[in-house]
């Protein structure tokens, strides 16, 4: 797991050359994660899962999840999330986040807010992780600080465990009162995914059958990483380096979910 893990640096690899590109396809994207997967001797998760027909998912502004790529182009201001899974040696990893596409994108409070609260929450239930830390914890800590940034949890979609399977047991819910059950136990791996959105939770599929998007149009934002319970906490197996791209953009403040102009430290 420690192994297929770290091939999941192709966000990193990658991510400086390419991935946030405007006038990119998602399609050359894809072409670039296929290639990597290939170049680190491993076979890329979602090809042909359940009929899946790429290599990652690119979920871009109010897609929620399992976008497939094709030749849209992306441009100065949109946001862009990807979701890359790779079997390696026996053991899936999966890791996803988004990215600002451009400038524009950079300077939109709105984006920045939902970016970095999605980015802070997923960093917020990772820290209680460790032995005896009931699994319906995960969901408390993400939807209270969502809301508190003027943000809705987008409730169904949850991380899942995952080893020589890609989606095993357990079940993570993202937001509170919750019915998971189980604790985590030392050797336990399972991803954190939460899916947070600027306006309303409800969401359509697209007639392709994978492509999830909001209902109201409005923007959604992903991170994710693939985590191992040690024995008095939390290996994070999918971490990123130092020199990882798309770095935190400080927040705005925000009272009622609107932007009162102070920064908030991170």
């Amino acid at each position: 797991m420690r192994l297929s893990g770290s091939k999941c640096d192709i966000l990193d690899a990658k991510g400086q050359e390419a991935m946030r590109k405007p006038g990119m396809t998602t399609d050359h994207l894809d072409e670039i994660c296929h290639n990597a997967c290939v170049e680190r001797e491993s076979y890329p998760s979602p090809l042909n899962y359940n009929h899946f027909p790429k290599s990652m998912c690119t979920s871009p502004n109010e897609v929620v999840c399992h976008g497939i790529p094709d030749n849209r182009v992306l441009l100065d201001g949109d946001i862009l999330n990807l979701d890359i899974s790779l079997y390696h040696g026996g053991y899936h990893a999966d890791v996803n986040e988004t990215y600002y596409v451009g400038d524009k994108a950079k300077a939109d409070s709105d984006s920045i807010r939902l970016i970095e609260t999605t980015r802070q929450a997923l960093d917020m239930a990772i820290e209680i992780i460790k032995p005896g830390v009931p699994i319906r914890e995960f969901g408390k800590i993400i939807e209270k600080y969502a809301v508190s940034r003027g943000l809705v949890v987008v409730k169904n979609w949850g991380g899942h465990g995952i080893n020589s399977e890609f989606h095993p047991p357990p079940w993570i819910p993202h937001y509170a009162k919750n019915k998971a059950v189980g604790t985590c136990k030392p050797g336990m791996t399972f991803t954190i995914e939460p899916i947070l959105a600027l306006g309303g939770s409800r969401e359509m599929c697209w007639p392709d059958d994978w492509t999830n998007v909001t209902v109201d149009g409005k923007r959604t934002a992903q991170f994710e990483h693939t985590m191992l319970v040690t024995e008095t906490g939390v290996e994070v197996l999918t971490a990123r380096l130092e020199n990882s791209p798309g770095t935190p953009i400080p927040m705005l403040e925000v009272a009622n979910g609107h932007a009162n102009g102070k920064l908030k430290k991170q």
